[in-house]
């Protein structure tokens, strides 16, 4: 009984969240709720959220007929009909609202399912008729996969010269095969493309076969992606690829699906089947790393030179990721070995644990620059650069990233003897500025979408009315959101200013006169908490995360019936986590819990809300010696739980100076992450 977050869609690797109805408690419920709510402070420390001022109502929020929600009811059919490709259904749906309101959407909808027997006339003639719209952009990007699968390159070309945008990775994956088709070499391109196997597809599958066929992709340049699916569980680009070099599809699939099966088979006599047995060795030790190093030494004398340090690799990856001691050792023998992004990314990681300092200068200085230009990696390469006497070469990197108000830049900062403060507030905006915004119709149709309870359409329209706004503009879109209650959308908002900033929108404080005697009872920072939840659920009342985690501070309903026991909330059913008050209490005695049993350090604690108290003790029982928190928080081995513990620390940064007024330290408090002695464990 753990914790589960809802992912951070703010970030990366999100779950999807569901809003659930206002009305989803009952009256029993609300008053059971109510009996075991938290008495409220005298007087609030932490400053709420503004409250709304007189901005018109966004179009649909005002009381709407019968009619008015038939024709709502008939454009959620019309959605739904075109989920499913029924195309019948969706003509004779998108027939009934003649004069809807999110009208660019019926004609989406209504063409979606046949895009493939749809005329280029009738698609380019709703193009036309909603020019400069998300809808319009949507629909040709459909168009443009669906021309690529047909190898359509004239019409591809014509649609892609038109297109807003085209960040979509078959989209791109088909432009180069356009390309590639014309004679033109792309390889160079298509190499920056081709790094995440899982993602590819029709289109980026087709692209790797299209430029092995020319000779533009090298036999080892296809092992190389060979290797990549194998790492990333991506069995079927591993059969394709396969393929392409000669080898058994079949033989490929088993040595990522079943490695024991595959290994059996013996390392085999080609270049290409050495590589499969690779693949299956360094998932093999995925989930046993003992046998896996068995196995490459029992077999080391039938590989070549090149090959055992490919397989060391593999091992050393898979010993990185469980915090192994052996893993120095393992890239040690692995060395000279071409790497993945992935694998350099560990390796640098085992080299910070161990405070080899030089070896993590080397290792991310071998790194291709878009991967070492990220902030972490800037960061760490500073380290290393003034750990080695570098220090004004360290003091230019840090100065690369320290405007970034992130983890990074912040650590970033204080390396260069600068605390955390909150900058001067932009000018207010003022009514006209909002009001505006509120006009947009991208912004009126956003807005449409929320009351309609769907809220990725309703982001996707947010953040096309919102591109290309000068700052003043995102700021009173922000207000806006803010003024309707649209807290997400608020943050997300303002955090795209470079100059102008307003901390209250990027750091708002809801809900203060519940949380904060929530948080004062227990001797929870306050900072820490809305850090947490700012991660968690972007303040979201109402969010429900994939796996059923519930509320503002989404929890899960196993662990809130524990800790509902735990504080004698007896009468606790699963619908009360989505009362306000009963998901902080639930929450934020979670929190304290976690905190107490890791010793006080908010890392520790943060890691086990997030993937669980028992993960959290294992890392944590992995350390022989103090370890420096920031170094603690760059090796947890689950990226969703190092980006979560990063940014909540970050947030809770922000926080603090906020509520306290002065200057804060992420360094002091991140701390410390010492060895485990002893400790009763959570669920």
């Amino acid at each position: 009984m753990v914790f589960l977050i809802c992912r951070s869609w703010f970030d990366e690797g999100f779950t999807r969240v569901f809003l659930l109805p206002k009305n989803i408690l009952a009256g029993a419920v609300l008053a059971a709720a109510s009996a075991w709510a938290l008495a409220e402070a005298p007087e609030a420390t932490v400053p709420p959220v503004p409250g709304a001022a007189t901005v018109p109502a966004a179009p649909g929020q005002a009381p709407v007929n019968d009619a008015a929600r038939a024709e709502d009811d008939t454009f959620l059919l019309l959605r739904e009909a075109a989920r499913q490709n029924d195309g019948a259904r969706t003509t004779a749906l998108a027939a009934r609202l003649p004069n809807y309101v999110l009208a660019p959407y019926v004609d989406y909808y209504r063409l979606k399912p046949r895009l493939r027997e749809a005329g280029a006339d009738e698609i380019r003639a709703v193009l036309q008729r909603y020019q400069g719209t998300a809808a319009a952009d949507r629909l040709r990007t459909d168009w443009l996969l669906e021309l690529g699968r047909a190898r359509d390159w004239t019409n591809f070309d014509r649609e892609l010269a038109t297109a807003a945008r085209s960040d979509d990775l078959q989209v791109r994956c088909y432009a180069l095969m356009a390309r590639a088709a014309r004679g033109e070499r792309v390889v160079d391109e298509a190499r920056s493309l081709l790094v995440n196997p899982p993602a590819y597809g029709e289109g980026c599958a087709a692209l790797v076969a299209q430029l092995a066929q020319a000779g533009q992709l090298t036999p080892e340049e296809l092992l190389a992606q060979l290797r990549l699916a194998g790492e990333m569980g991506a069995t079927g680009p591993s059969r394709r690829i396969a393929l392409l070099l000669g080898a058994s599809d079949t033989r490929a699939a088993q040595a990522v699906d079943v490695p024991a099966v595959a290994m059996a088979r013996g390392v085999g006599a080609t270049r290409v089947e050495h590589e499969i047995y690779l693949v299956a060795l360094g998932r093999m030790a995925r989930s046993s790393l003992k046998l896996a190093v068995i196995a490459l030494d029992k077999n080391s004398s039938k590989l070549m030179p090149d090959e055992r340090a490919i397989g060391w690799a593999n091992v050393a990856l898979a010993a990185s990721i469980v915090l192994a001691p052996e893993a120095s050792e393992y890239w040690r023998r692995a060395e000279g070995a071409p790497l993945s992004n992935f694998q350099r990314e560990w390796k640098a990681r085992i080299a910070l644990r161990r405070g080899d300092w030089r070896l993590v200068a080397a290792t991310i200085d071998a790194m291709p620059s878009p991967l070492r230009d990220e902030s972490g990696w800037v960061y760490w390469l500073g380290r290393a650069y003034a750990n080695g006497g570098r220090r004004e070469d360290a003091d230019a990197l840090y100065r690369r990233i320290a405007t970034q108000n992130n983890f990074y830049g912040q650590l970033a900062m204080e390396e260069l003897g600068q605390l955390v403060t909150i900058p001067p507030s932009a000018l207010p905006v003022t009514p006209d500025e909002v009001n505006q915004v509120a006009q947009l119709p991208a912004m009126r149709l956003a807005m449409k979408f929320y009351e309609l309870r769907l809220r990725a359409e309703g982001n996707r329209e947010w953040n096309w009315a919102t591109r290309g706004m000068t700052e003043r503009q995102l700021l009173a879109a922000a207000e806006y959101a803010r003024r309707h209650d649209m807290l997400d959308r608020m943050v997300e908002t303002s955090l795209r200013t470079r100059t102008e900033h307003d901390y209250s929108q990027r750091f708002p404080a809801p809900h203060n006169e519940i949380l904060q005697p929530a948080a004062k009872n227990l001797s929870l920072d306050t900072a820490w908490v809305y850090g947490l939840i700012r991660q968690e659920s972007r303040f979201i009342t109402d969010a429900r995360s994939g796996v059923g985690a519930s509320g503002l501070m989404q929890v899960m309903p196993a662990t809130g019936k524990w800790v509902a026991a735990k504080i004698g909330l007896t009468d606790f059913v699963h619908g009360m986590l989505n009362d306000l008050r009963t998901n902080i209490t639930l929450g934020t005695n979670y929190m304290n819990m976690v905190l107490e049993n890791n010793g006080g350090s908010q890392i520790l604690a943060t890691a086990a809300y997030n993937a669980g108290p028992a993960r959290s003790r294992t890392w944590r029982g992995l350390l022989e010696t103090p370890m420096e928190g920031a170094v603690f928080v760059e090796t947890i081995p689950f990226s969703e739980t190092r980006t979560y513990v990063r940014n909540v620390m970050s947030n809770a940064t922000n926080y603090a100076a906020l509520f306290e007024k002065r200057p804060q330290s992420l360094k002091a408090r991140l701390g410390t992450v010492t060895p485990r002695t002893s400790g009763a464990g959570l669920p």
